[in-house]
């Protein structure tokens, strides 16, 4: 077989073309040598690299190659060997994680574009450099020292470190680093792979923060409450001590947040939890469980004294006015209510649940005080639940009404008008006091759309009840703060009054005195609101709370009513007597006419007339009577004056 022949079987078919070219080139004198890297096919009858090198020895007088000496070496592997480290060369370039090799000192001896990313450092400014380069003041030099012992002691390393950008930029770097040994079997370089991971871990801190604390003040939540409270049991297990979950309400929280505003209300909620924080032991924890509901849990509770103590010092520490961001002050008291562990129950979730029962008994007790829980608690929370679930339903099923208490006026000894007074029949509760449903009304917004209802039947009403008296009746109706404060009061009552022809005069709206007193400023533009429509106004319950005489000025008032506690002892109590003579005096200074309330007597009444006291109300003038009874009673005395 001639040497072409040899080629054409043996060379790869994608090779041959090639060896030709190059083989005719030199055989023609070009080139002073033959090489080429080409395919053969092997004995095996696979395909095999070799490296062939030949050169022409001898010539024939024409300058005819008669003789080639040379010789092919198989080079199979170490094409394969090239092949792979281009590959992993090629990845290595690639790879967003930073690629470090250093040498045993711990030099750098080659970096990839990754790398350089990361740390800001061109490669020729690591060459040679030590790795402490990127250490910074967040990486103490002890960290450095124990992490390379490691590396030297067991060959690989693995964890996140805190190193230094090229420009000051701290970074926290996941790394993991392995040495690599030679031939022999000696450590010959570090390879260490680097990922930057501060964004990651800050979003992981945030998700944990997030799952764990209320963004609004930054304290613990309900999840982290939870955790830390049966951690706490766990421990006052083991030492026999006692764990304390105090329960806090913010007091009338709503009414703030309704009349000053969202933004107030959330500025609050910072300041008292930030208050809270400053007073108890760093031991102690205070969570917000959402809306104005905070608690906080004492542990090492050694007696009921230690944390009646603590109870006191948080109602103690509330007297004092809140100070919003811009200075803003605003009073509000809390109501707390406690459970004990092991006392009450020996899991958390029992030990919130009864707090917060004990808390309700602290709002009914008069709010601003503290309730330890008692087993009889379990079932009033139950029933308030039915309750509130009850009255949803009550409108609906037409299960409320009025009661109409007349009022005589003391200078023409006439009936004057009559206060609606509303009334509640559950057909699952029976009759149920105001005290008991009027807050759970005002909890859950439905005081709105029941004092609507009141508006609107005590209108229709008045108008039934001018058919049997010659003087035209005042009718004075009772108004909750979050009718005051929603912003369209103004509104919706003249399109009701509109709609019942009742005359615009003839409507007194009563408002509480702590009510109006909660934000004095927006008072005045709701009255003046009010007043611009033709509605008579009217302060109750005046005496029990604190006013402002400069505020009680400027509002657009008409009637002051003194509260029954300072007429009940009127005749027995020098005191109440001089209060009321001065409320009175007060009043006409001001051009308001003035309302007793809870007259039960005709010593109150004649001392009342006395001192020029305009309107008296009360059981000796006539109780509470539903619209038929208190329509009859009216015909019954139409132009006369007070049973004697």
């Amino acid at each position: 077989m001639d040497s072409d022949e040899w080629r054409h079987r043996a060379i790869h078919p994608e090779d041959r073309e090639r060896v030709e070219r190059l083989l005719a080139e030199h055989l023609a004198g070009s080139t002073a040598h033959f090489e080429s890297e080409h395919r053969i096919r092997g004995a095996d009858g696979r395909w095999v690299w070799v490296r062939s090198r030949g050169k022409v020895v001898e010539r024939d007088a024409e300058g005819r190659p008669v003789r080639m000496a040379g010789t092919a070496r198989d080079v199979t592997e170490v094409r394969r060997s090239e092949r792979d480290r281009r590959i992993a060369a090629e990845v290595i370039r690639c790879m967003s994680e930073g690629v470090a090799v250093l040498d045993p000192s711990f030099r750098f001896l080659s970096v990839n574009p990754a790398f350089t990313r990361i740390t800001g450092y061109a490669p020729e400014e690591l060459l040679g450099e030590d790795a402490g380069i990127l250490d910074g003041p967040m990486y103490p030099a002890e960290e450095r020292r124990r992490l390379r012992e490691q590396l030297s002691a067991e060959g690989h390393w693995h964890g996140e470190i805190w190193q230094r950008r090229r420009d000051g930029t701290e970074i926290l770097c996941e790394i993991e680093a392995h040495e690599v040994l030679d031939a022999d079997g000696k450590r010959a370089f570090f390879v260490a792979v680097l990922s930057d991971v501060t964004d990651r871990r800050r979003t992981e801190q945030e998700l944990r923060y997030l799952a764990n604390y209320d963004t609004l003040t930054g304290l613990p939540n309900r999840t982290l409450l939870g955790e830390r409270l049966a951690h706490a049991i766990l421990r006052a297990r083991r030492r026999g001590t006692r764990v304390a979950v105090l329960f806090l309400d913010l007091d009338r929280f709503k009414h703030i947040n309704d009349s000053l505003g969202h933004a107030v209300g959330d500025r609050l909620l910072r300041a008292a939890g930030e208050r809270l924080r400053r007073l108890v032991r760093e031991s102690d924890t205070v969570a917000r469980l959402g809306g104005d509901e905070f608690t906080v849990l004492l542990e090492d509770v050694q007696d009921l004294a230690q944390v009646e103590q603590t109870a006191e010092r948080l109602l103690e520490a509330f007297r004092e006015p809140l100070v919003l961001d811009g200075g803003q002050e605003v009073i509000i008291s809390p109501s707390i209510g406690i459970a004990l562990y092991p006392d009450h129950g020996d899991v958390p979730s029992d030990l919130l649940k009864f707090a917060d029962n004990a808390m309700y008994q602290a709002k009914e007790r008069g709010r601003n005080t503290f309730q330890f829980y008692v087993e009889a608690m379990g079932l009033e929370a139950r029933r308030r639940a039915l309750m509130g679930a009850a009255l949803r339903r009550a409108l609906e099923r037409n299960e409320f009404s009025l009661a109409f208490q007349p009022k005589l006026d003391l200078r023409r000894q006439r009936i004057c008008g009559l206060e609606a007074l509303l009334r509640w029949r559950s057909a699952d509760f029976g009759s149920v006091p105001p005290a008991s449903f009027v807050p759970l009304a005002e909890e859950s917004g439905l005081i709105v759309p029941i004092g609507e209802w009141v508006l609107r039947e005590a209108a229709s009403q008045l108008r039934r009840f001018d058919a049997i008296v010659r003087d035209r009746l005042s009718m004075a109706v009772n108004v909750s703060v979050m009718q005051l404060f929603r912003g369209d009061l103004d509104r919706r009552l003249s399109r009701l009054l509109a709609e019942t022809r009742t005359p615009p005069e003839r409507i007194e709206l009563e408002l509480t005195e702590s009510m109006v007193m909660a934000n004095p400023e927006q008072s005045i533009r709701t009255l003046r609101a009010l007043k611009s429509i033709g509605v008579r106004l009217a302060i109750d319950d005046f005496g029990t709370g604190y006013s402002s005489l400069a505020y009680l000025k400027r509002l657009p008032l008409d009637t002051l009513k003194i509260d029954r506690t300072f007429v009940s002892d009127l005749i027995a109590d020098p005191e109440d007597e001089a209060i009321t003579a001065t409320i009175i005096a007060m009043a006409h200074a001001l051009e308001l006419e003035v309302v007793a309330e809870g007259v039960e007597s005709a010593e109150q009444l004649d001392y009342l007339r006395s001192q020029g006291c305009d309107i008296a109300q009360g059981f000796h003038i006539g109780e509470p009577m539903p619209a038929e009874a208190c329509a009859e009673w009216l015909r019954e005395r139409s132009g006369v004056g007070a049973r004697p």
